[in-house]
């Protein structure tokens, strides 16, 4: 209970935090030209564990998905368009897991984002240790559009 009062968001990602900015947004070592824009925390936590990705996140704070009721004015694209706008991003890179919402939701922050910055997307595609003959249509799809040249 104690933990549900003393966490809200950040004031400038939106991710969970108990100080008004989180420990990635104030962090000198973080990358400021780029930010990774996911659906919720659970994204942000989960590629924080890779180790991999040095730059900043824009948490939307859901999904597009008008079956819910749930639309752009739901979420916190508006916080991420002025953002980015203002700042000197040069590339927003898209980490919302495939789906109807997720693609959809992709697409129109996409668009919106296209004027100010460079916007790309996760690679999607066979897990490792995953056998081709088991995968769908839609996940090899994806693994042969996200290919690229051996180094």
């Amino acid at each position: 209970m104690e933990a549900k009062i003393q966490v809200g968001q950040c004031s400038i990602c939106f991710h969970l935090s108990a100080d008004a900015v989180c420990d990635i947004c104030r962090s000198p070592n973080r990358d400021n030209q780029t930010l990774c824009v996911v659906a919720d925390s659970r994204d942000v936590i989960a590629l924080e564990k890779t180790r991999e990705y040095k730059g900043k996140y824009h948490v939307l704070g859901g999904l597009i998905s008008p079956m819910d009721g749930i639309g752009p004015e739901q979420l916190n694209i508006s916080p991420l368009v002025h953002r980015v706008n203002k700042e000197s991003i040069q590339e927003v890179i898209m980490a919302i897991s495939p789906s109807i919402e997720g693609d959809t939701t992709t697409l129109y922050v996409g668009q919106l984002l296209k004027p100010f910055a460079k916007v790309t997307r996760i690679a999607f595609g066979l897990p490792m240790g995953g056998d081709l003959e088991y995968a769908d249509e839609v996940t090899l799809a994806r693994a042969l559009e996200g290919r690229r040249e051996l180094e």
